[in-house]
């Protein structure tokens, strides 16, 4: 099975996937049902998790308060339904080239779950969507982070994911030992609404790594100006938070502790962050005196 999985690894470089990472069945052993990829393909064998990186630039314009669009345009719409489905479709067809069937999913939220009527009484509802954030752990691709976000060692939290479910035995990645959120608690800090606790949290464990996740208010998160964007695929599910105050405050705390490999010439945060309460008015960030006038 070496030679498929050298073949793929030659061929995410070829067309510029960024990360990728493998796993087994047994990682996926304890996951429940309605969030196993295994109840997908209950023959396949290994997980095959690729991503492309969120390019640092698409979030210049939120973390000056001067464009929202692009990051839209760019990263929340472009990055998974164009640049990474496409990638995703042709590794695909490489496993289907060797002779191994493959089966491309969408990052579809877990939340989307119940669409559909119970075919059998030993099946979980349809749809089932995996688990991203365990598989990103389980592939040895990356870490849950304090803020709930899954971080890598390349791009921190800057990065979206695909994935492919194969019946090929492939070695797996092994799981990421160094840690790269340092549990600072600038997230918490940054947070105009409060949404993310200092102080309580949960360990979670998935292949055996131990990881810290704050105690996190999503309701209030679904209510951010600061970046946040609603969940497009669902309503009441989590928002997206890769543009929002708390998340753009680890990116610049990551880079400069060096707590990423990708790191840039000049620092992300170049002048005092922007904040909006609840209802949209300027806030006085935690810790500051002043209010940002934009």
């Amino acid at each position: 099975m070496e030679n498929i999985k050298q073949k793929l690894i030659a061929f995410s470089k070829k067309i510029g996937i960024d990360i990728l990472g493998f796993a087994d069945k047994s990682r996926f052993r304890e996951v429940e049902a309605k969030y196993n990829p295994f109840s997908i393909f209950p023959e396949g064998n290994t997980v095959i998790l690729l991503g492309k990186r969120i390019c640092r630039g698409t979030l210049r314009g939120i973390e000056e308060g001067t464009n929202f669009s692009d990051y839209q345009f760019f990263t929340r719409h472009g990055l998974e339904d164009h640049f990474l489905t496409t990638d995703c479709y042709d590794l695909t067809r490489i496993l289907e080239d060797d002779g191994w069937e493959a089966v491309p999913i969408f990052p579809n939220p877990t939340e989307v779950f119940a669409q559909g009527v119970s075919v059998s009484e030993d099946r979980p509802a349809p749809n089932v969507h995996p688990d991203f954030n365990y598989a990103a752990v389980a592939t040895g691709v990356g870490e849950i982070s304090w803020s709930g976000m899954v971080f890598t060692p390349e791009f921190g939290s800057r990065q979206r994911f695909h994935m492919i479910i194969t019946d090929a035995l492939i070695e797996p990645s092994p799981i990421l030992e160094d840690k790269i959120c340092d549990e600072c608690g600038k997230c918490a800090d940054a947070c105009p609404l409060g949404a993310i606790s200092k102080t309580e949290y949960e360990t979670v464990e998935i292949c055996g790594k131990k990881m810290k996740v704050a105690r996190i208010d999503y309701s209030l998160c679904a209510k951010c100006k600061n970046g946040a964007v609603p969940n497009r695929f669902i309503t009441s599910g989590k928002p997206d938070r890769i543009a929002a105050l708390c998340n753009r405050t680890c990116l610049q705390h990551l880079e400069k502790e060096s707590l990423v490999k990708n790191i840039f010439e000049n620092q992300f945060r170049q002048s005092k962050e922007w904040a909006l309460d609840i209802n949209g008015n300027y806030k006085k960030n935690a810790g500051e005196d002043d209010v940002i006038n934009l």
